[in-house]
């Protein structure tokens, strides 16, 4: 466990935020293969999803986005909880922790709002009230 901790400590947040970009590259590759199964096709039987729409595509990969940010915010809070359990009474790495975390929080409140945003938005647009 003591060689774990110290392989973590040794991560820059750089190499972290390399390692989370490579995964993220293969999940999206990944992720129209495993989420074409859950397509239905339409009653014209041409394959497609219900909703063909040029806004409910963009809302579509809006909320994607969102999520993608959501989950790389909470990342940053879990990475920035971890050092700052590990500090060992260091100063610095605390206080750059507290940011991070900090940062984190703030990220995690935008994102939220930019969801609820974008969903009021979405249903003026369908409802026709824009």
């Amino acid at each position: 466990m003591k060689q774990i901790t110290n392989w973590l400590k040794q991560i820059s947040a750089v190499q972290a935020i390399q390692v989370v970009a490579i995964v993220l590259v293969f999940a999206f590759a990944l992720a129209p293969l495993a989420l074409a199964q859950f397509q239905t096709p339409d009653a014209g039987g041409t394959g497609l999803p219900n909703d063909t729409s040029i806004s409910g595509f963009i809302i579509r990969i809006i909320n994607i986005a969102l999520t993608v940010a959501g989950l790389i915010a909470v990342l940053f809070l879990i990475i920035g909880g971890f050092r700052y359990i590990t500090s060992a009474g260091n100063e610095e790495v605390a206080e750059s922790a507290k940011k991070i975390i900090t940062n984190s929080i703030i990220g995690i409140i935008i994102i939220i709002l930019s969801f609820v945003i974008v969903r009021v938005i979405s249903n003026a647009v369908a409802n026709g009230n824009v």
